[in-house]
């Protein structure tokens, strides 16, 4: 079990999409955000409820956590290591870097 999160790329998350390989996107930003820009299949719970809904959270796949440029994310991924969560990525750029490389349909702010 990893000690710490793992940072993710935006590239290594569209393969794993690609892939269709089971995990969780946990994004992490104020539903004022997600209206702006999303992800299509993402778990949005905002980061000042991530303690309360931890349950909603499934433990037997990778999360990856995401929120707009990567720092409350961040945040979020050290706090799910240490409740125990095993496989606990942090997006890299977050949404913004999604939008510019992966996916320029996804709004930017």
């Amino acid at each position: 079990m990893p000690l710490d999160y793992i940072e993710m790329d935006v590239a290594e998350l569209e393969r794993w999409r690609q892939q269709g390989k089971p995990f969780t996107l946990l994004d992490v930003r104020q539903a004022s955000e997600v209206a702006m820009a999303s992800v299509p299949g993402a778990l949005h719970i905002p980061m000042r409820e991530v303690q309360a809904r931890i349950r909603e959270i499934p433990r037997d796949r990778p999360v990856i956590v995401m929120c707009h440029v990567g720092e409350r994310s961040a945040r979020i991924a050290r706090f799910l290591v240490t409740d125990g969560l095993g496989e606990v990525y942090n997006l890299e750029g977050g949404i913004d870097a999604f939008a510019l490389e992966i996916d320029h349909s996804v709004g930017r702010y």
